[in-house]
């Protein structure tokens, strides 16, 4: 989910250079979808709109910083997330509904991975220090996730997606995702353990950092592993589907394989991010865009569009 297409960038182009119909079109693009999650996530619609205009001001305000590492969608969930996890600081502020669901034997969510980004400290120290050498590990960790999740795609081994998706991206106990995948414990242990291995792998193969310094880092900080790894997946979106796809799930064209694989990951799994793409696409199938929050965020960031 992080390639940034060339439409993608034909529109920061456009608006770049001041173009009105270049942001007109980015937030008619984008606006419906935000909005579905944020209402996914406050229940008032009031509320969620608000935090969608303010996402697109903030969007507007840093776009010189934007350095297209992710597209836009990302990069504006992104915003989103971190504004709502302000607004409701203090509560729970889970990705999956699965976290919702699963309790830990201490009352608490099996995990919480958006917990760690409502304070720099909540990190592991190897990802939020900012030293040349931490950003080229994060990136190499980027990059050998985004190529076990192609792989298992591209090799149709969804069910091992699913399972690692729910290790790694929802951070559930192993007996929780046995019981969901309908596996042995000791399978889904199995699992967990050859695709840590594959990816450490990966990462020993990159070029751009000393494979000691890495494995360093995950001797002095094995319990905050899990948690980066959770992090970079939510951050970068790396198991969900295209908005194309979601689209043909709706409509039921997929084959079954993939039919399948999209049901789990927008209702087991419950991504919200996804859950808010297939609901804005059933509104515009059912009574196309609504276009007053659009007019709204239009007017409250014109002042923002840099004139050549």
């Amino acid at each position: 989910m992080s390639d940034l297409t060339q439409a993608d960038r034909y529109i920061i182009e456009q608006i770049r250079q001041g173009s009105s119909e270049g942001w007109t079109q980015l937030v008619n693009r984008y606006s419906g979808r935000l909005v579905a999650f944020a209402r996914s996530k406050l229940g008032k619609s009031a509320d969620a709109e608000d935090l969608v205009q303010e996402t697109f001001i903030s969007f507007l305000k840093g776009l010189p910083d934007y350095r297209e590492q992710a597209s836009i969608e990302t990069y504006l969930f992104g915003i989103l997330r971190r504004r709502i996890i302000d607004w409701y600081r203090g509560k729970k502020a889970n990705i999956c509904l699965l976290q919702d669901l699963l309790k830990g034997e201490d009352g608490e969510p099996a995990s919480d991975a958006a917990k760690a980004l409502m304070s720099p400290g909540a990190t592991a120290s190897w990802y939020v220090r900012r030293d040349e050498q931490v950003d080229l590990q994060r990136a190499a960790l980027v990059s050998s996730l985004s190529r076990l999740v192609n792989e298992l795609k591209e090799s149709l081994k969804l069910r091992d997606l699913k399972v690692i998706e729910m290790i790694f991206y929802v951070q559930l106990r192993n007996k929780d995702i046995a019981e969901i995948a309908n596996l042995p414990e000791g399978q889904v242990a199995l699992l967990k353990h050859r695709y840590l291995k594959q990816l450490h792998e990966y990462v020993r193969r990159d070029s751009r950092i000393r494979p000691e310094s890495f494995v360093d880092s995950l001797a002095q900080l094995p319990e905050q592993f899990d948690t980066v790894l959770a992090e970079i997946w939510q951050d970068q979106r790396l198991s969900c589907p295209k908005r194309s796809t979601i689209g043909a799930y709706m409509l039921g064209s997929l084959e079954a394989d993939w039919q399948d694989y999209v049901a789990f990951h927008l209702d087991k799994l419950g991504c919200r991010f996804c859950r808010a793409n297939l609901e804005d696409l059933k509104k515009q199938n059912e009574t196309g865009q609504a276009s007053a929050l659009r007019d709204r965020i239009l007017n409250s960031t014109a002042g923002f569009l840099r004139r050549p």
